[in-house]
This record gives structure tokens, sequence and C-alpha cells, in this order.
């Protein structure tokens, strides 16, 4: 714990130098996303989903240079602590530093998800989405935070977005049938 406290200090210590540093021009993981998200509809069972859903999240989380890396490591410690306010402040730093890392945003809105503060999550899970279309993260995230909004159609359409990627996903237990009962 004191290891990660002392990085998370690091980061945020780094922030105002982090200012003036430049995120990398293209930090753009979509190629290498969508390679793995290709895969999944060929995934013969849930195991082999399983290893390609942690292939998808190293890359989402294989931040564009140290800098980023420090402050996305920094706030998925915290975040996994429930210290949320570092976490937030983590994150926070992140998308300064680097707007264009789709995973700082996606993170952020997690936090927000989590605080029950599901209108706030939308917008950043929307600059995750429009940075990454094929982010699977954002679009289960998405649609859990529409149905905690009760808005349960745009939902479906967010899951059903999401399930033509990866067939496997344990949010598919929220895609409602035609006839309104639950698959």
């Amino acid at each position: 714990m004191l290891n990660g406290m002392k990085r998370l200090a690091l980061a945020l210590m780094m922030w105002p130098a982090a200012v003036l540093a430049d995120c990398p021009p293209d930090p753009y993981q979509g190629p290498e996303l969508d390679a793995v998200v290709a895969r999944f509809p060929d995934a013969p069972d849930a195991g082999v989903a399983l290893d390609l859903h942690n292939e998808m999240w190293r890359v989402l989380t294989d931040a564009p240079d140290q800098t980023a890396q420090d402050y996305l490591d920094a706030g998925i410690e915290r975040l996994r602590m429930g210290d949320f306010p570092a976490a937030r402040s983590a994150f926070d730093a992140l998308v300064d530093y680097c707007p264009v890392y789709a995973e700082g945003y996606n993170q952020r809105a997690i936090i927000s998800f989590l605080e029950g503060k599901y209108q706030d999550a939308l917008p950043d899970i929307d600059s995750a989405l429009g940075l990454l279309p094929h982010h699977l993260g954002a679009l289960t995230g998405k649609a859990m935070t529409l149905i905690a909004l009760g808005r349960t159609p745009e939902a479906q359409d967010i899951l059903k977005q999401a399930l033509a990627l990866n067939p496997w996903l344990p949010e598919r237990s929220l895609l409602n049938s035609p006839q309104g009962e639950e698959l």
C-alpha cells in the first residue's frame, strides 16, 4: 500500500511537469484493439473469450507513454482501494495530459458510476467511445449507466452493439428478448 501511495504522490507531483510535456501525438489503439475484438465471435468457449477479454484490457491499459502509464496505474490502484477522490485526481491528470487516450475517460466514468453519479459518467463514456468505438468496457459501462438512469431502451441498443462484437459478454444477461423477457 505504501508503494502505491508513493506512486500516486509521485504521479500527482508530476502533474505540473506533465502539462509542459506532450502526450504522444497518436496514441490510437484502434487497430490493436480491433484485432482482439475481431476474435471474440470465433471464441469456441467462455474460457477462450476470457483470455481475449484479458488481452483486450492489456491493450486498453497500455498507456501511450510512461507519464500516462503512471497516472493510469496510480488511479487504478486508488480506485481498487476505494479512494475515489485520489483516483479521480489521477484520472483528471491523465485526461489533462493525454486527452486522446480513451482509457483515462473510461476510468473516470467508472468512478462516477460507482459514486452513483450516472449522468456525470455519460460524457466520459462518450469521450472514450469517440476515441475507441470498439471499447467494450465503455460500451457495457454505457449500457449499465443508461439502465441505472431508467433509459432501458437505449441501454438495450448499446448492449446489442456490444454483443455483436463479443457474444460472450457477461452483461448479455441484461439484454431483454423482444417479448420483454430476460434471455
